[in-house]
């Protein structure tokens, strides 16, 4: 059997990652594991391979309590991820220099389907010299980078790391506030680093060869006709998406005026430098507090 079409999907955060692995999950060409980030290089990267494997571990343990009270027609989607997460551990706790068990892994069970896929945001933060050994593992490897609007990407990580802070089951707006402000202060170094498109698409763009490379706004991959365009890219048929479907969408806090200003221009650069690389930006993009942007691209 031929080697499949090996897709990395490398970002950004919250921009529609979820969205794209659910859909391609579904396609009847895709072979997509049951864990949708699988963090295999930048645990490798970063030394944390036994902290994933424990990770992974101790969901066993909940999905496994959660299994014995399910009901029995949720049942065997439980087992299959359990499953999944169990060899998926084995391949953390291998041999380091041995990428074959993680290869291994993406192609288990894979049938016919012509390409195997690993959904991993946090890989656009990885060195040049980590994505350009990606980018040789099978004949056939093609990356794709998601750009959303940097104001509604942001507000959208930071609702989701005050939920993730919170007491309580949802994130309190003042919590949300909080996190923005230190966020534009430069104190949510991760919250920062996840939106630096600048210095994912210069990374990207050393490591991968232009033809194996997609970068494509969110909000045209949510829109019709966007989803056929991806799928051509990767070689399989083209088929819409669900596009009224949002997939982790957080909580429903309003981003107020004022928020939005500083935080649009401390995004700025960012918007300059997509504008530069990509030649436009999507009207949704466009904001008047920037009428240089919208000019430039009337």
């Amino acid at each position: 059997m031929a080697a499949p079409t090996l897709m990395f999907c490398v970002g950004a955060t919250k921009a529609g990652t979820s969205w794209l692995y659910e859909e391609l999950a579904g396609h009847p060409e895709c072979h997509l594991r049951s864990i949708k980030e699988l963090h295999y290089f930048d645990a490798l990267e970063s030394g944390r391979r036994d902290v994933e494997a424990r990770q992974h571990g101790e969901t066993i343990d909940t999905l496994t309590q959660r299994w014995w009270t399910a009901p029995v027609e949720r049942r065997p989607r439980l087992e299959e991820r359990i499953a999944d997460r169990r060899a998926y551990r084995d391949v953390l706790t291998a041999d380091e220099g041995d990428v074959s068990g993680y290869l291994d892994y993406l192609q288990a069970g894979r049938g016919e389907a012509a390409l195997v896929g690993d959904v991993t945001p946090a890989y656009a933060l990885l060195p040049t010299e980590r994505l350009s050994a990606m980018a040789r593992l099978l004949p056939d490897v093609r990356f794709v980078y998601l750009l959303r609007d940097p104001v509604a990407r942001l507000w959208s990580h930071v609702r989701m790391i005050a939920r993730r802070r919170s007491p309580e089951p949802t994130a309190e707006p003042e919590r949300t506030a909080r996190i923005l402000n230190r966020t534009l202060r430069g104190e949510e170094r991760e919250i920062e680093i996840r939106g630096d498109y600048a210095g994912a698409l210069g990374r990207l763009d050393a490591a991968i060869a232009p033809e194996r490379l997609l970068v494509m706004f969110y909000e045209e991959l949510i829109a019709p006709g966007g989803l056929p365009r991806l799928c051509r890219f990767l070689g399989i048929s083209a088929r819409e998406g669900d596009t009224a479907r949002r997939v982790h969408e957080g909580e429903k806090i309003e981003l107020k005026p004022g928020q939005r200003r500083r935080a649009r221009a401390w995004l700025q650069p960012q918007y300059e430098h997509v504008q530069k690389v990509m030649g436009r930006l999507p009207d949704a993009w466009l904001d008047v507090t920037a009428p240089s942007l919208r000019g430039a691209t009337g």
